[in-house]
């Protein structure tokens, strides 16, 4: 007898969210109730993980030379989640592929997370939930629930898994997403056993936004010459962004918590080549530390998805043995029947950008399915970065200078 557990971690961001929903589950577990866990006074050594795994992320998603649009933070929220059940050599490959331990990462987004800023001009929201069959044949550990519930505030749901719990699911999503990932499963295979849930929306405008005469036509040219009109938003920045490959700079929202980065590779060099150089010290560097000078931007209106299974890469990271049916160390999960193995089968990525004059709406879902057998300038000539041609762009925490989106433009639709 198979058993399957499929962890569905939902990420997205929105510039108009709507209130959470209380969801109908058909019984609600009991007795797990969040313990208090004190947040962390350093967090350079998880800020400098987090960019360094978006990184790594970065450069084995354009291997082929493809658009790509990921968010480290829902990846990684789902393996760290994920990871709360996993021992022995699949612990250990978990922790080296993430670049924290498990109590090291747990304690790091729980700080992460409760460091959230509450403003009206932006937010991140967070969501998290766990739901389980009530099959007697699956055995829960109520340790790994209670983990969820400290670090990540996760609801727990143990509920049939019929219609009745898929419609559930896909609401509880549909709302802590604002209606931008409407539905995360189409069906609950027979064999399923659990699936746990994150859900982030963020919401900001521009710190200036555009007026109607900064909007203008203009030409994007991809990579193989080929010319797009496109509607470009012109304006200034006053951060700027350099290295040996690249120019760019960092446009912030409002009160500068959270920001839109872009960096344009150099003439003649092409964007997979340009993620080739990068590595997360001197991203994070580069991040931090922006020279405060002015630069002429020009930003296209665009639009962008991204779709993918992230098993290979996370194999190509080293997280080899959670993937083998025969060698996953998942019991901290739980157990189903007697001779069942929990293993991840899939870890599926969905994500959506639009950009415009007033600011950004981005989402994206992650699916980990697991089965038997997530100061001033000087005054200088200002300088100039129009984005119109393939570039590289990251919404970033300024107070972390973490990237929890990022991605690559090739093409432009608008």
């Amino acid at each position: 007898m198979l058993s399957l557990i499929s962890i569905m971690l939902v990420l997205s961001f929105s510039l108009q969210l709507s209130g959470c929903m209380t969801v109908s589950a058909q019984s609600l577990m009991e007795g797990i109730e969040p313990e208090e866990i004190f947040p962390i006074d350093d967090m350079t050594g998880g800020n400098a993980a987090l960019t360094d795994f978006a990184v790594r992320l970065l450069r084995t998603s354009t291997a082929d030379g493809g658009e790509v649009l990921l968010s480290p933070l829902s990846i990684i929220c789902a393996l760290a989640m994920t990871m709360n059940g996993a021992e022995g050599e699949t612990l250990a490959e978990m922790e080296s592929a993430l670049g924290l331990s498990k109590d090291e990462l747990n304690t790091y987004l729980y700080t992460y997370l409760s460091r959230r800023p509450e403003n009206e001009r932006y937010k991140i929201s967070v969501a998290n939930s766990i739901w389980f069959t009530d099959d007697e044949r699956f055995s829960v550990n109520k340790s790994f629930l209670q983990s969820n519930a400290n670090y990540y505030s996760a609801e727990i749901y143990k509920t049939p898994f019929n219609r009745s719990t898929l419609n559930d699911i896909n609401r509880w999503v549909n709302d802590e997403t604002d209606g931008m990932i409407p539905k995360i499963l189409k069906s609950i295979p027979e064999e399923a056993v659990m699936y746990l849930v994150n859900a982030l929306a963020f919401e900001a405008t521009w710190e200036s936004t555009y007026e109607e005469d900064q909007v203008r036509n203009g030409t994007f040219t991809t990579e193989d010459g080929t010319t797009e009109n496109v509607k470009m938003m012109y304006d200034e920045a006053y951060s700027y962004l350099e290295d040996e490959y690249a120019t760019g700079f960092i446009r912030y929202y409002k009160q500068k918590r959270y920001a839109f980065v872009a960096m344009l590779p150099n003439e003649g060099v092409s964007v997979a080549e340009y993620i080739g150089t990068l590595d997360g010290e001197s991203l994070h560097e580069m991040l931090s530390n922006p020279s405060r000078e002015t630069v002429k931007t020009a930003i296209p209106k665009f639009d962008g998805e991204y779709s993918a299974d992230l098993s290979g890469l996370l194999k190509s990271l080293g997280m080899t043995s959670a993937f083998d049916p025969d060698f996953a160390e998942f019991g901290g999960i739980g157990s189903y029947d007697v001779d069942g193995n929990i293993y991840i089968s899939t870890v599926l990525h969905k994500t959506f950008i639009s950009v415009s004059e007033r600011g950004t709406r981005a989402g994206a879902a992650t699916s980990v399915g697991m089965a038997g057998n997530a100061a001033g300038a000087p005054p200088r000539e200002p300088k100039k970065v129009y984005l119109d041609r393939p570039f590289v762009y990251m919404l970033i925490d300024c107070e972390t200078n973490t990237p929890f989106f990022i991605g690559t433009t090739m093409s432009v639709k608008n």
